[in-house]
């Protein structure tokens, strides 16, 4: 390997490091977000509250799309994301009401 080809291989190795170690923290962090989501989910099944809440689902996408481009990401992938993740908590709160 020339010494061009080593240090783009060290560089690739480090992004690729701080690549696994981020993957990390987004699964723990879901895992985080869900039991809190889990607890409301019974929370509500407990007080026949409806297991979707549109206005704040709208202020969340609202808030998560300012975020996204403070933070230089693709606001459109960022509603992609909460928006799949809100259907998932729906979901498990209707599972709660059943």
């Amino acid at each position: 390997m020339t010494d061009t080809t080593t240090r783009a291989a060290d560089v690739l190795k480090g992004h690729r490091e701080s690549i696994d170690r981020l993957d990390a923290i987004l699964v723990y962090t879901l895992g985080e977000r869900f039991k809190h989501t889990q607890a409301v989910g019974v929370l509500k099944a407990e007080h026949a509250l409806p297991p979707s809440d549109p206005d704040r689902e709208e202020k969340q996408i609202a808030r998560l799309t300012n975020l996204a481009e403070r933070a230089d990401l693709d606001p459109e992938f960022a509603k992609k994301f909460l928006n799949f993740i809100i259907q998932e908590v729906i979901q498990h709160h209707k599972q709660h009401q059943s």
